[in-house]
């Protein structure tokens, strides 16, 4: 996986691809998908749900630039394979997940594999995590119709958001990032499964 789907690909970041061949993937996937953990596509995990393919997962962390001492927050936290791989790069996460079966089966797996700068609970992403604000970075693993304002609200002013943003079938990987005025850099296309809420999809 490191280095034919990342590596071959242009995944670059040592730190990023450090914690990604430490993590175990399969801890992450449900029994009947394990043999396929580290194939080069999405997983089903639930709740009509997807863990993401590993080169968009490293893709969206290294577009973070994370440094070590970063207040993350996640949107999204799925399986929680992207949180476990954000947990070993910055020093805090915060992630939010609207399934209360999703972030319980998450929580259980960090635990098991002994990460613990994590908190996780269970709401609507797209309106932040106020109380844990403001973020140094935040990452949305799920696709907003437009940029989320309550997630801009809530960055540092040298921040970066990382974010699908498109239709429900048409969408671009986002990096905004503050330098003053907003440097908006579009990635790729991709599909994501839909960010629902009040700022995203009703």
């Amino acid at each position: 996986m490191i280095r034919e789907q990342l590596i071959l690909r242009g995944i670059y970041d040592e730190r990023v691809l450090a914690v990604m061949n430490h993590i175990p993937r399969e801890k992450f996937v449900p029994l009947e998908y394990r043999a396929c953990a580290y194939d080069d596509a999405p997983q089903h995990i639930g709740e009509a749900q997807t863990i993401s393919q590993p080169y968009i997962v490293a893709l969206m962390t290294q577009s973070l630039k994370l440094k070590g001492d970063e207040t993350v927050l996640e949107v999204g936290t799925g399986s929680g394979y992207q949180t476990a791989i954000l947990a070993g790069l910055a020093d805090q996460v915060y992630s939010i997940e609207r399934h209360q079966a999703l972030a319980d089966s998450a929580r259980e797996v960090l635990d098991e594999i002994g990460v613990a700068n994590v908190e996780i609970a269970v709401g609507d992403g797209s309106l932040g995590w106020s109380d844990r604000a403001p973020f140094d970075s935040i990452i949305v693993t799920a696709a907003a119709p437009a940029m989320p304002m309550p997630l801009i609200d809530q960055l540092t002013e040298s921040g970066r958001i990382v974010i699908p943003i498109g239709t429900h079938y048409d969408q671009t990987l986002e990096v905004w990032e503050r330098r003053g005025a907003w440097h908006i850099e579009k990635i790729c296309p991709v599909r994501f499964v839909p960010l629902v809420g009040e700022c995203g999809w009703k």
